[in-house]
């Protein structure tokens, strides 16, 4: 679960110089109240009470029907397109600290490498997925918090000064770091998808909760501390800055150690989301809404191979665009995702309150009060905010779902009325 909300500091650099040092470190404390916390209830009541594969997409399906399902499984679906491309090109900008010719095709090829390689690692099922995912947080934690020993020992400036840019407007100042943080914080129904590979999800999956939600915030705040109050640089800070700071603080041992980490952590990052994402496609095929070749599994290691392939083969088509692009458009899909999650709660209470549920939002009205309208308000205000590429293409992506539900069931009609025949 770690891997897949946090993975490590990495990627968040910009928005030092894009929001200011005071701003960046306020996110990190703020955006958990408004959106991964509430999110995290949410995912810890409905896992206990509905522990099936789609997790997220089932919840909002019965709870709002058909078509509201559909658009959640949907919108998942094709934010994982984004998300995933992401990761794939996040690993290639780092990579060529140490091979700046890495660029063009070259660098596209890196990334489908590693697509490659993740997609190898899924199709061998959840067990390979979760030995590699500890495997990389414990490497990838080494520097980070060698960074954070080294940073607070030389601390010589105040880590919040200035808090935004000067001469800067607001909405560029606000709406970039803000779709950044929500990126960072989002995630954390994600692993709901494969309830059925968990053993015990009942117990498994507040737990899990309730200890990566703290560790996230400590490892975007903590490292960026650190850094800024030992060196005060904030106007250099750019994608893969930590490695110089790294480097700065630390020496070349460190700079190089945090690179790899960092490359690391991508690859942790890509591995989670090709195991949590990939299992939409399956489910929205078990239920028909897809083609049923995506409900193959593999003989030998029971996993989703077919939508894991589709899926990867798509991460890979996006890999030429930038994290910037990527990211800036996925947050709508993911934003529009969580909105359906958190109103699922309340649905699901409306309409199944028979369902045992292990674990419950605590403070009773009031508690499933704040879990959905917290993260309602922060959508709100991010596509408000959104810069000029996500309001352009955001909405497209949104719009996608139902037309592709209306082609869907047209298809299904026809199919019914030839079987009639």
């Amino acid at each position: 679960m770690f891997s897949y909300t946090t993975g490590g500091p990495f990627g968040l650099e910009t928005m030092v110089t894009t929001s200011g040092p005071g701003m960046t470190l306020l996110y990190h404390l703020i955006i958990p109240f408004f959106w991964c916390i509430p999110v995290s209830l949410v995912a810890a009541e409905l896992t206990t009470a509905m522990p099936v594969e789609g997790g997220f997409y089932r919840w909002s399906r019965a709870a709002f029907g058909d078509f509201w399902g559909f658009l959640a499984g949907w919108w998942n679906w094709s934010a994982s397109f984004l998300l995933g491309g992401s990761y794939a090109v996040l690993f290639a900008d780092y990579l060529s600290y140490y091979f700046p010719q890495i660029t063009g095709w070259t660098h596209w090829l890196v990334s489908f490498a590693l697509i490659a390689f993740i997609t190898w690692l899924n199709i061998r099922g959840i067990q390979m997925v979760g030995k590699a995912a500890t495997a990389f947080e414990i490497f990838i934690f080494i520097p980070v918090i060698a960074l954070i020993v080294i940073g607070l020992t030389k601390w010589h400036h105040n880590p919040f000064v200035p808090f935004v840019p000067p001469n800067k407007p607001i909405s560029q100042v606000f709406g970039v770091g803000l779709a950044l943080g929500l990126w960072l914080y989002s995630g954390y129904e994600q692993l709901s998808t494969v309830a059925e590979e968990v053993e015990n999800p009942q117990r498994a999956y507040p737990r899990a909760l309730a200890l990566v939600v703290p560790l996230s915030i400590a490892t975007y705040s903590l490292p960026t501390l650190a850094a800024l109050a030992a060196l005060g640089n904030w106007q250099d800070w750019k994608d893969g800055y930590f490695s110089i700071a790294a480097q700065l603080l630390g020496g070349s041992w460190l700079g190089n150690l945090m690179t790899v980490a960092a490359m690391v952590s991508t690859m942790a990052l890509l591995n989670s989301t090709v195991l949590t994402t990939t299992r939409m496609p399956f489910a929205l095929a078990e239920d028909g809404y897809l083609p049923p070749f995506l409900t193959r599994r593999h003989p030998r290691f029971g996993t989703p191979w077919v939508a894991i392939l589709i899926s990867a083969a798509i991460y890979a088509s996006l890999a030429f665009h930038t994290l910037g692009q990527l990211i800036s458009i996925y947050i709508w899909l993911r934003a529009a995702t969580t909105v359906m999650t958190v109103l699922s709660a309340w649905g699901l209470r409306r309409k199944r309150p028979d369902l045992p549920r292990a674990f419950r939002i605590p403070a009773g009205r009031l508690g499933l009060i704040y879990v959905i309208a917290l993260p309602t308000i922060m959508t709100v205000i991010a596509l408000y905010f959104s810069d000029p590429i996500a309001k352009r293409w955001g909405p497209w992506a949104l719009v996608a779902g139902p037309v592709v539900y209306v082609i869907v069931n047209l298809f299904a009609k026809r199919a019914a009325k030839r079987s009639s025949v």
